[in-house]
Parts: structure tokens; C-alpha cells; sequence
């Protein structure tokens, strides 16, 4: 999900607008922080989206289900008995046949490594296998913070004040940059809960309900990255001055935004039902995307789509379960999120049940503890993080 605090001030800000309920010195100065922890790092961008050619999703599929089906995780222990020094000598030695398992798996799950207990082990395990990282995809619109200033190594997310939110499956995607693989580390496993979750992208495309999937490939989807509930003052204006008021601050802040991020973002009026107090609230929409694609190197067909994490109507219904969401202060407001047909059309109820379902039934959950690390395919397999009590101290890297 995206983290766009920082560009919500700055488009606040170029409207000529405060907003009383964001706290925009605290998180500015947090992102601050965060970039100048960044400084010392250089970085490439994380490669461009492979979006892919446009394929015949209803062909695939068929071929896919008469297939065998693929392996999905490839667990990977370390030598009996070895060093530190041992075990990654042995990623060195293996390195062609691990990355060759990440091919055909999309999952290699390295369990009981001692190499990977820290940051500087974590690196030099993922450098042993030739990977190289990149800058988070959320680098331009978030402060998510580095484990330690020399590394690569971004921190999970591990608040607690979100340890109630369960994070859907998802691929790591912004706008038009997505890494080609990442590597998730446990530090320290959380006191309960907390599972690092992956989900089979190639298996969630096989099994979804032929009709739907044709109809979303069609129709193409988008997501929302953002709302400003912060414009109730427009409903106190003259009925004459309304509209072009409204106007004005709409074309304000969608170029604020813009000029902040790579992609072309729409902004869009909608009713304020969603814990804003009816406020009047712009939402900021990404472009339109497939969601599927033939994966950039196998050309296998997998399922590319953020929607079982990004769907305000599956999260409330989550809340059944882990809680309310406690978005209450100004960061967790304007990073909800939605998903839509590309047509701006809201997603079919019953629809995103069938894809919540299918979804679940491909995601297995791992109970990482320190040692344990697993490095993921982006385009073939999704992750997420089960909700949590206590501490919880897991990192990331990308790759190009």
C-alpha cells in the first residue's frame, strides 16, 4: 500500500489548505529522518513494471488447467554443522541453482541460516547469490526506514499500532516501478501472530472463475493510492461558488501530486462514508493496469493484482475477525486504498468474495523465526503479514 503522508502536505499545502487532523510536521520530520538514513546508500530505482504484451487470459487459463501444476516452495537448509563463513560459501557455490529454484518456484524459503540472524549476514547471504538490490519502490512517496544506514535492508512493517491490520496478498508495485525479486528476513518473530504470508500468482490465475477473469482483463482495473478528506469548507461556500471552487482545489492538488510521483494520477470526488465524518474528500486514483501478465522471463501467466489487499470492502470485512482498523490518526487516513474496474466502476461484492476465496486457498503461511528468510519471485508470488502482538522485527530487500 502506498505511504503518501508527505505528498498529502505538500498538496494540502499548494491548495492553501491546513489540515487540522494530520500531524504534518511529525510525519515530515519523520520522513526527513528517513531520507537522510537513505543519503548513504546509493541506490539504483527499482526497475521499470514489465507489464508485458496483451494475451488471450481465457486461452492461458484453459492451457494452465491442463497442465501439471508447478512447485510453489523450495525450503533450503543450510549444511549440517556449518560456520557462518560456511554457509555462505555455499550460497556462493550454489548461487546459479538457487536462482534457478526461484524461477521455478517463485518461493525459496531459507530455514535455520545463522548468516541471517543480522543485517550484515542478511546482505552478504543475498550478495552471495548474486542479487542486486534497488531503492524501495516506495522510496518517493514514503519514509520507510533502513534497518541500518549502510545496508539496503528496509524495515517490514512492524509498528504496532498496525498490528492489528492484516496485510493482504499483494506484488510490490508502484506506479511504474516493480522489483523483479525481494528477500524478507526475521529478526525477531513476534510474540504471536505475525506469519509472513505467500501466495501462488501462476495457481491464483489457473483457478479463478473464467468469466471474471476475462471481464477484469477487459475491462482493466485501478486502484486508489490515497484520500483527502480535508475540503468540508467547500460546503459552506455559496451554492454559485461551489463548483468551480471545488475545481480549482482539484487541479491544485492533482498537480502537487503529480509532480511528486511517476505516474499519472487522477483525482476524484467521492462521498465522505469512510470514517471521515461526511467530509468532503478527494481521492487519488493510478492509472489503468492489467490484472494479470506473462511473467518478464518464464512467460507463464500469473495473477498481478493488488486487490485482495487494496479492496475496502475486503478489509472491512476483516475487521469481522482482527478488530476495527485503527485508522484514526492522519498517516492511516489518507493511506486507504480501493480497488475499481478501469472504467472507474465499483468491483461486484460477490466478486471479491470469489477472489478473496481463491486467493486464501493459495496462500500458505510461514512462521519465520530468526535464521529464517525467504526470498520471493515479485511477478509470481505475492506476500502479506498476518496480523501480530508484541514486537515484531522483520526486514526486506529489493532487487532488480
Amino acid at each position: 500500500m502506498l505511504r503518501l503522508t508527505t505528498i498529502a502536505c505538500a498538496a494540502t499545502a499548494a491548495s492553501g489548505l491546513v489540515a487540522p487532523r494530520l500531524p504534518a510536521a511529525r510525519h515530515t520530520a519523520r520522513f526527513a529522518a528517513a531520507t537522510a538514513e537513505k543519503a548513504d546508500v546509493q541506490l539504483v530505482d527499482c526497475p521499470y513494471t514489465q507489464w508485458g504484451e496483451p494475451f488471450d487470459v481465457r486461452a492461458a487459463q484453459a492451457a494452465k488447467r491442463g497442465a501439471t501444476p508447478e512447485p510453489f516452495i523450495h525450503e533450503l537448509a543450510p549444511p549440517a554443522g556449518a560456520s557462518k563463513a560456511d554457509e555462505l560459501a555455499w550460497l556462493k557455490d550454489h548461487a546459479d541453482d538457487v536462482n534457478a529454484k526461484l524461477s521455478s518456484h517463485g518461493t525459496v524459503y531459507l530455514k535455520g541460516w545463522e548468516l541471517v540472524k543480522d543485517a550484515e549476514g542478511f546482505r552478504s547471504a543475498y550478495e552471495a547469490l548474486g542479487l542486486s538490490p534497488c531503492r524501495d519502490p516506495l522510496d518517493a512517496v514514503s519514509a520507510r526506514p533502513m534497518v541500518d544506514k549502510g545496508s539496503a535492508v528496509y524495515e517490514a512493517v512492524n509498528k504496532e499500532s498496525r498490528a492489528n491490520f492484516f496485510i493482504g496478498m499483494h506484488n510490490e508495485f508502484v506506479g511504474t516501478r516493480a522489483p523483479r525479486a525481494a528477500m524478507f528476513v526475521c529478526f525477531k518473530q513476534a510474540d504471536e501472530g505475525g506469519e509472513f504470508m505467500v501466495a501462488d500468482g501462476r495457481a491464483i490465475f489457473r483457478d479463478l472463475d473464467t468469466d471474471l477473469l476475462g471481464r477484469l482483463y477487459d475491462k482493466q482495473i485501478r486502484y486508489s493510492v490515497m484520500e483527502l478528506p480535508f475540503f468540508s469548507f467547500l460546503d459552506n461556500l455559496p451554492d454559485g461558488l461551489q463548483p468551480p471552487a471545488a475545481s480549482a482545489v482539484k487541479g491544485l492538488v492533482s498537480a502537487a501530486i503529480n509532480a511528486k510521483v511517476d505516474f499519472d494520477v487522477k483525482m476524484q470526488w467521492i462521498d465522505g462514508d469512510g470514517g471521515y465524518d461526511d467530509a468532503r474528500t478527494l481521492q487519488a486514483r493510478a492509472p489503468v493496469q492489467p490484472p494479470a501478465v506473462l511473467h518478464p522471463k518464464t512467460g507463464e501467466p500469473t495473477w498481478f493484482c493488488n486487490v485482495h489487499s487494496h479492496s475496502a470492502k475486503l478489509r472491512k470485512s476483516r475487521e469481522k475477525i482482527y478488530g476495527e482498523e485503527l485508522f484514526t490518526d492522519g498517516a492511516s487516513q489518507i493511506n486507504k486504498s480501493d480497488m475499481y474496474y478501469g472504467d472507474d466502476s465499483d468491483l461486484d461484492e460477490a466478486d471479491l468474495a470469489h477472489m478473496d476465496e481463491v486467493t486464501k486457498k493459495h496462500t500458505t503461511y510461514l512462521k519465520m523465526a530468526p535464521g529464517d528468510a525467504v526470498l520471493v519471485d515479485n511477478y509470481q508470488t505475492m506476500h502479506g503479514r498476518n496480523v501480530f502482538k508484541g514486537t515484531r522485527k522483520h526486514a526486506v530487500s529489493w532487487f532488480e
